[in-house]
């Protein structure tokens, strides 16, 4: 799966090689990007090359080749998105489904998502990391959609915020004045916390994988 950002730019360099015969300048790829800073072409260029999309071509000074597209598409047409009518939402990082971690506030990148999954309301996607909620069909390096939501039922999936620095994966109960937040895998046990400390951020309405 590619970000906006990656597409634009192998699409860009894909369509300048075929109808120049060499690499566009890193001054044209910022234009065609949209970025103001040669450092970002510089991410997605090794992001593109370690995937496997393009290759350094040794001894040109624009050293750069597109070896490969995404599987739906022919080296003999224009690149477009795999997604049609793709969402873009923001990638804020990585979610512990297991212990939980430091929040991430900084948004990243964005990232294309089926429309299917978004709807109305505010929407953004977190990496999965660890394996508390396997049972569920979440699996580590997992991306989860989410939507932002404060008042939940019992059994929601949520983006649960601990003491305003701590966030999580975990399915969500009111008990009283505290809340569970259990995980999905026997190896982890149930947290049980008092309901002032919690913040939820946001449901779960999907998840894309990537094989």
């Amino acid at each position: 799966m590619l970000t906006p950002k990656q597409y634009r730019l192998l699409s860009f360099l894909h369509d300048n090689i075929s109808e120049n015969g060499i690499c566009p300048s890193f001054e044209e790829m910022k234009k065609a990007v949209g970025l103001k800073s040669k450092s970002g072409i510089h991410r997605l260029i090794l992001e593109l090359e370690k995937r496997r999309f393009i290759r350094r071509t040794p001894g040109h000074s624009r050293a750069l080749e597109v070896i490969t597209l995404p599987e739906i598409r022919s080296l003999k047409t224009k690149l477009k998105p795999i997604i049609v009518d793709a969402a873009d939402i923001p990638l804020y990082g990585k979610i512990a489904a297991g212990v939980p971690i430091e929040a991430i506030n900084e948004n990243v990148e964005e990232i294309a998502v089926p429309p299917q999954m978004t709807g109305a309301g505010e929407h953004y996607a977190l990496t999965v990391e660890g394996d508390s909620m396997k049972n569920a069909g979440i699996m580590d390096g997992d991306t989860v959609i989410i939507k932002r939501e404060k008042h939940v039922s019992n059994g929601t999936i949520v983006v649960a915020l601990i003491d305003g620095y701590e966030v999580t994966l975990k399915r969500f109960f009111r008990r009283g004045s505290m809340v569970a937040l259990q995980p999905e895998n026997e190896k982890y046990e149930t947290r049980l916390i008092a309901a002032d400390r919690i913040e939820v951020q946001g449901v779960l309405v999907g998840l894309m994988r990537q094989y």
